[in-house]
């Protein structure tokens, strides 16, 4: 079997990313210089340290300052500084939310796995660097003295599997092949249901016909709204005891609504799995290499983009799906 090596995976993500600077309105000419480095430029060179688990911006510029060949083929003008790469990735994470959106859009010929007549969103929790903010404190907003390297933009929130979490929400949207479509990135204490509102007019303007989701999910009134316009909210309304909660559950037991709501676990959670392999964030109940919202918006982002390129490089070759073990392989 062919294995699709380096070089592939980097000219399809600057293919992706100038098809999408393509399809973005030209804005009205911005005042100062322009961008000495472009984003789709330092997009592929951040995806690929925190492939290689360089996520300290010293390190990333000393990697680049000895292998100065990749500045070639990251097309960067020169060798960026330190402070430029700080700068840059703390500016990416919204053009990164962008992007994901657009290879969504763009997967969908390509088969099965990336239709979007049935899709799946779910929130994992991610632990900020550093120690916790006990809520007393946080409250009183009172840092203790011996409380050292305190994210202290992180939010506290009840995971199942974890308990409390201090840190971050990653929110993602997915087929139900588990192809990543859209992504937003909160701190832990922002609902589900929050950035379901922030989601919803890009799920309606799509063809959607059924997003499943858990009970965190659970809105009737949301899923009357939503029903309206041709968009089926399906969860497990768990404690629906009310007399439309009773109707709700019992309309979601017919055999083909039953059947999609059933795929919620094998479509969404493997996924976040997938997301911490790519980023090395296994340990520790998946704690972050970075601090501070800007910057984890961006590291969470990136996991989504580079699973959604190692998703369609599979796709493409022939290879399994869900198989990341071969670019990071490649890039580790």
């Amino acid at each position: 079997m062919c294995y699709p090596d380096m070089e592939n995976y980097i000219k399809f993500q600057f293919q992706l990313l100038e098809e999408f600077d393509e399809s973005i309105q030209p804005n009205p000419k911005k005042k100062g210089r322009p961008k000495a480095y472009s984003d789709a430029s330092m997009i592929v060179f951040f995806a690929i340290m925190t492939l290689k688990g360089f996520n300290e911006f010293r390190a990333q510029h000393r990697w680049l300052l000895a292998h100065p060949l990749w500045i070639l083929k990251l097309k960067l003008p020169k060798l960026p500084s330190r402070r430029t790469i700080s700068r840059r990735y703390k500016d990416v994470d919204s053009k990164l939310v962008s992007f994901v959106t657009f290879v969504g859009d763009w997967a969908t010929p390509l088969g099965s796995d990336f239709n979007m007549e049935r899709v799946y969103e779910d929130k994992s929790l991610f632990k900020a660097k550093g120690p916790v903010w006990h809520k007393k404190d946080r409250e009183a907003n009172r840092v203790p003295k011996d409380l050292r390297n305190l994210d202290q933009e992180a939010t506290w929130s009840k995971s199942g599997y974890h308990g409390w979490v201090y840190g971050y929400g990653l929110h993602t949207t997915v087929t139900e092949a588990g192809f990543p479509l859209m992504v937003r990135v909160e701190t832990a204490a922002v609902s589900e249901k929050a950035v379901l509102d922030q989601k919803k007019e890009k799920l309606l303007e799509r063809n959607i016909g059924y997003l499943v989701a858990d009970d965190g999910y659970t809105d009737l009134t949301r899923t009357e709204e939503l029903a309206k316009k041709g968009l089926l909210l399906m969860t497990p309304a768990i404690g629906a005891t009310s007399r439309k909660g009773r109707c709700y559950i019992q309309y979601t037991t017919q055999p083909l609504l039953e059947s999609v709501l059933s795929k919620r676990k094998t479509a969404v959670e493997p996924i976040f799995d997938l997301i911490k392999r790519l980023l090395s964030t296994s340990n520790n109940h998946k704690q972050l290499p970075v601090r501070g919202q800007a910057n984890v918006a961006t590291f969470l982002a990136l996991g989504v983009v580079i699973l959604q390129f190692a998703m369609l490089i599979n796709s493409i070759w022939g290879l399994p799906l869900r198989n990341v073990t071969h670019i990071i392989t490649l890039f580790r």
